[in-house]
């Protein structure tokens, strides 16, 4: 068995993990159009329930504070981005989303 190159195994499992997400997207929301009906499946039961909390609104902040460097602080991150080669040959599950 071939091993992938590094580059090109992280952008297919990137892939995976996108068409995942919308799958499981469109599964949750199959199950909140049907909110009375309960769904049971074999070995798990889906149910629905709400969550409550508090979001911070630092627009609502006066001008003053957002514009005072006194209350910002800087950080560095680093991420690893795939960008497709212009190889033809490439799988078009790993084509980028347009």
């Amino acid at each position: 068995m071939h091993k992938a190159n590094p580059a090109d195994e992280l952008a297919e499992v990137r892939a995976a993990i996108t068409r995942l997400r919308l799958r499981e997207a469109r599964l949750c929301a199959t199950i909140l159009a049907a909110p009375e009906e309960t769904v049971e499946g074999r070995h798990f039961r889906a149910e629905i329930a709400e969550r409550r909390f508090r979001l911070f609104d630092a627009a609502r902040l006066p001008e003053t504070v957002l514009a005072d460097p006194r209350y910002w602080s800087e950080s560095v991150t680093q991420e690893v981005r795939c960008l497709p080669t212009a190889d033809p040959t490439l799988p078009a599950f790993l084509r980028p989303l347009h």
